[in-house]
């Protein structure tokens, strides 16, 4: 009987009938708006400091004006007006008793803030400068300057790639062909740009939350040099057409992944040493994840590589734990152990629920090892199995709603510092983001939506919204929150402003022309149309694709950019002046 109904559920002919009605679908719908209300919520905010600045503008000139008129006034009416001021002073003085005031110079107070209400909060900034060890800083730069330099030269292949879906003849030569680019793409920014700079963050927050410097520095740099060198190397080999086979981002080859795994298992002895020989009791939530995240990385390497059982079915079911696994155990964990630092760090207040973020963490180990399935829902594998993964998609709401509370109870009365700096919108945009990204992917593991969605560029839409929205954006919050703080330097707000809404303007056209477009191509295979008509439909589309990658791009040299001011180091005056001899002085 059970089998029988297996059967029924399996054959069950799948239409294009009343497909929005699906709640997979119409909960995706939501969610983007709910990414459109972020952007206009974000673009009031920073509208208002115009708003402002415009009204203090026409204050001062109307205060000049003022002082003009004064100027030209005879006595008798400056005495008619200082005493009119008198009795106009006496009057407020008696209304005032209960509150008694009073000024060593007799002046007027001008504005008194609320510290309850922080609301209205006073706009001053100022850069804190914290005073860490020289190789701790050297080490965080190195690790950050790396990963910004991936992320601009993976993304110049992704940008690459996109303008060859408008102009697929761009090029002949096979280094350059789409099937060797688009993996250079992938696991450059997965591996150079976002794990390195997850690391150097890491270096930071382990240091501080355990109170002592970093067990070994040099194993720091070994590992830096390591899993640089398996990028280098890995991507070289990559467009020589050398790879692993169909396993999607383990493209490396072995001894390459290797390389990038003893880089790894050093980061964790490293970090692990130092939680250990922390000069503090309590292990703080971040290096929970930290840790969490480089263990389960570790085993993920291994079972991913092995060899015994890569083979048919045991491939495929491999293939997805690991695909999984890669974004949620490593990106997201790690991710989300930077952000219980930075976050609270950076708005100078401690994290909302110490209790959530336990709560976050057991649910992410439980749910997030066994949904890696949901990506081949209607394949051969057992129906039991894809069902198993699909349950634990929906039991990902709760590490989800649990992360995403505590992150933006944490930011609640704070919401000023929109209008201060660029740190907290871009922590604003990953956390909506990891909340977004995530119940849309639980949305997406339903058997409808996955049948309407997988295998076009709705996946491709979904990828960028995750380790785009979610990891790159809190990426750049945590650098824009540190580094300014070990350095002293600070890069101009519209320098930082300009790359915030490039990239994410640039995101938006990419991800929704994506969702439409494969949202159109697989009702077009459902409905059995002819395969290239999928493909000719998708011609705008892509087109925006490009525009919204070029965006994007232009957002990362802005960063890299921005990455340089905050480094630089100026000439010294005496340097200057050795060039002169004493007489032309």
């Amino acid at each position: 009987m059970k089998n029988t109904l297996s059967f029924i559920i399996q054959t069950t002919e799948v239409t294009t009938e009343n497909w929005l009605s699906s709640p997979g679908v119409i909960g995706t719908i939501v969610l983007i708006f709910i990414v459109v209300f972020l952007g206009l919520f974000i673009f009031i905010k920073r509208l208002n400091i115009y708003a402002d600045l415009l009204t203090k503008n026409t204050k001062d000139l109307t205060e000049e004006e003022f002082e003009r008129r004064l100027v030209n006034l005879d006595k008798e009416e400056v005495d008619k007006i200082l005493e009119l001021r008198r009795q106009g002073f006496q009057v407020t003085q008696k209304q005032a008793e209960l509150t008694k005031i009073s000024s060593k110079n007799s002046g007027f107070i001008k504005k008194i803030i609320n510290p309850k209400n922080p609301l209205f909060d006073e706009k001053a900034r100022s850069t804190i400068k914290i005073k860490i060890s020289e190789e701790l800083k050297q080490i965080v730069i190195w690790y950050i300057g790396a990963s910004a330099f991936w992320l601009i030269f993976g993304t110049l292949v992704g940008q690459y790639l996109g303008m060859k879906f408008i102009w697929p003849e761009m090029d002949t030569s096979s280094w350059l062909s789409f099937g060797r680019l688009r993996p250079v793409h992938t696991n450059t920014v997965f591996w150079g740009w976002a794990s390195l700079a997850m690391i150097g963050l890491g270096h930071y927050v382990i240091c501080r939350t355990s109170n002592r410097e970093i067990v070994s520095y040099a194993w720091s740099k070994i590992a830096f040099w390591l899993i640089n060198l398996s990028v280098f190397l890995g991507n070289l080999f990559l467009m020589a057409g050398v790879n692993n086979g169909g396993g999607e981002y383990r493209e490396y080859i072995w001894p390459i992944m290797a390389l990038f795994a003893i880089g790894i298992i050093i980061t964790f002895f490293n970090f692990y040493k130092t939680v250990a020989m922390r000069k503090i009791s309590e292990i703080y939530i971040s290096n929970w994840f930290i840790l969490a995240s480089l263990v389960w990385t570790i085993i993920l390497t291994i079972i991913g590589y092995f060899p015994s059982y890569q083979d048919g079915l045991g491939e495929t079911v491999i293939q997805g734990y690991y695909m999984h696994q890669g974004v949620g155990m490593w990106f997201m964990t790690f991710t989300l152990g930077l952000v219980y630092y930075f976050l609270p760090s950076s708005l100078n207040k401690p994290i909302y629920s110490y209790s959530l973020g336990v709560l976050a963490f057991w649910t992410q180990m439980l749910f997030y090892t066994l949904i890696g399935t949901h990506h081949f829902v209607f394949s051969p594998l057992p129906w039991w199995l894809q069902t198993v993964a699909i349950v634990f998609s929906a039991g990902m709401f709760i590490p989800v709603f649990a992360g995403t509370t505590n992150f933006l109870m944490t930011m609640r009365g704070s919401w000023n510092h929109i209008s201060k700096s660029y740190v907290l919108p871009f922590f604003l945009v990953g956390v909506v983001f990891y909340f977004v990204g995530s119940v849309q992917g639980s949305f997406q593991a339903f058997r409808f939506t996955n049948y309407l969605w997988h295998f076009t560029d709705f996946n491709v839409a979904h990828s960028h919204m995750t380790m785009y929205g979610i990891i790159t954006f809190l990426m750049w919050a945590c650098v824009y929150a540190l580094l300014p703080k070990i350095t002293g330097k600070e890069p101009p707000q519209y320098l930082v402003g300009s790359h915030f809404w490039l990239a994410f303007i640039g995101l938006i056209a990419y991800m929704v022309s994506l969702m439409a477009g494969g949202t159109l191509k697989g009702l077009s295979w459902i409905e059995g149309n002819p395969f290239i008509e999928s493909v000719i439909l998708m011609e705008n589309y892509w087109v925006w694709r490009a525009v919204g990658g070029s965006l994007m791009f232009i957002s990362h040299l802005i960063f890299g950019y921005n990455f340089y001011l905050m480094i630089r180091k100026k000439k010294p005056v005496g340097t200057l002046l050795r060039n002169y001899s004493q007489s032309e002085l």
